[in-house]
């Protein structure tokens, strides 16, 4: 009889049945994961952990916002029109909604009546951006997927309609995030068609897991002393209904004298113990758990738990910056474009016209400490006396640059309304060869 082999590019070993069909680990499979948008409501309203891992990445990338750079007073128009239309708060909310139900979307309402043609900046003029409104996913219905691939929008709907309305929305109109993005589009569930999914699907065995574990160490706190009794004869004697119901006044009366003077009367025959529950390891159990919440989540537990670092030396900082860097990356790939035609609107509707060397960077999340500031204030002082003493710039030049390095690193805050107020040029000395006036 010939022998069969099986080519694989596994691990296989026939004895211990590793890589075959009778290997246990063979039956395991990832099946869909389908969650419903009272599900996530749910999650979302009652449990602390899924709220923080919605919550936190939304909140991070939004609370410092961005520094505009522009003359002063085009700054100071431009903050006053994002304030006036509270962009940063609903940007936040659209972005929580995005990472709860899967996508949302900010409405840029300029009070034109026709919104399925695309909307162009260049006709907004100043206060031309009349209000935002963050909208669901089950607010907006994408109409069909763009299959030319010529196009821009390949592989995205080619509109939206306004639930329960025949209004349709062009694309360019609303200002569109999405959650955990689809692998497929083509294969994406009807509710979510058009969309993304929510980023609790993936972490929600994760976040049950843990949940559950907490749940069942509460639990055990109630039998955490257990009192034993030992009554000679106590199974046969069960078969006496009598008996029954004279063993629980008995036991009902010991533990009212226990309870009035901690003294506890028991027959010579009998035997009582107290049983206690070991917690030693149950901590690291839920540590554990937590650690996988937040290894799954992609957010430090420094930051998703508010606890302190641990490890010898550990100060955490290496795991915020990391954390940061992937924030300024959602900033950057997805908020950035998403708000790229809002920022022109934004800026014509503040400005009147649209300059094209204005732009915005995003403000660093990390904040230095107080001497790591007093350091940089030493080196900026530094670095432009160094600049100063080559006499490769004009002074002019170079006080303007200095001054606005020195505003942006507030170093000193105020030293350009310190410059208006005062002038720029520093008064002439006078010779010390003069004699004095009589």
């Amino acid at each position: 009889m010939g022998v069969v082999r099986y080519l694989s590019d596994k691990l296989v070993n026939l004895v211990a049945n590793l890589g075959t069909e009778r290997d246990k680990a063979s039956g395991s499979t990832y099946a869909p994961v389908i969650l419903t948008d009272e599900q996530l409501v749910n999650a979302y309203r009652g449990a602390w952990l899924p709220r923080k891992i919605v919550d936190i990445p939304a909140l991070d990338g939004t609370r410092r916002w961005r520094g505009w750079q522009a003359d002063k007073k085009q700054i100071e128009k431009i903050e006053a029109e994002e304030a006036r239309l509270d962009l940063r708060a609903k940007v936040k909310q659209a972005l929580t909604r995005a990472r709860l139900f899967g996508g949302s979307a900010i409405f840029i309402g300029t009070g034109e009546m026709n919104t399925a043609v695309p909307l162009n900046p260049d006709r907004i003029q100043t206060g031309g951006l009349k209000y935002l409104a963050v909208m669901n996913r089950r607010q907006l219905s994408p109409t069909e997927i763009e299959q030319d691939p010529q196009s821009e929008r390949f592989g995205k709907p080619k509109a939206y309609r306004l639930a329960d309305s025949q209004l349709e929305i062009h694309p360019s109109r609303l200002v569109i995030f999405s959650g955990a993005e689809h692998p497929d589009p083509d294969l994406a569930p009807a509710n979510i068609f058009g969309w993304g999914d929510s980023v609790l699907q993936a972490l929600f065995e994760a976040i049950k897991q843990s949940d559950g574990t907490m749940a069942n160490v509460a639990s055990l706190v109630f039998e955490a002393k257990v009192d034993v009794i030992r009554i000679p004869d106590f199974m046969q004697s069960l078969q006496d209904d009598g008996y029954r119901k004279q063993v629980l006044e008995r036991i009902t009366l010991a533990a009212t004298a226990k309870g009035i003077n901690g003294t506890l009367l028991l027959d010579k025959e009998e035997d009582y113990e107290t049983k206690s529950a070991s917690f030693g390891t149950l901590p690291d159990i839920i540590d554990r758990f937590l650690q996988a919440v937040s290894g799954a989540a992609d957010i430090p537990a420094t930051r998703l738990l508010g606890q302190s670092p641990s490890g010898l030396n550990s100060t955490g900082e290496a795991d915020l910056r990391n954390y940061y860097d992937r924030i300024q990356a959602l900033q950057e790939l997805d908020i950035t474009p998403a708000l790229k035609l809002l920022d022109d609107c934004l800026i014509r509707s503040a400005l009147g016209s649209r300059p094209a060397q204005i732009h915005y960077v995003w403000n660093p999340l990390w904040q230095p400490t107080a001497k790591e500031r007093s350091e940089i204030s030493k080196q900026t002082a530094e670095t432009i006396k160094t600049l100063g003493e080559t006499k490769l710039w004009p002074e002019d030049a170079l006080s303007k640059a200095a001054t606005t390095l020195l505003v942006e690193q507030s170093v000193l805050p105020g030293l350009e309304a310190a410059i208006t107020e005062f002038g720029a040029e520093l008064p002439e000395e006078e010779p010390d060869d003069v004699p004095p006036t009589p």
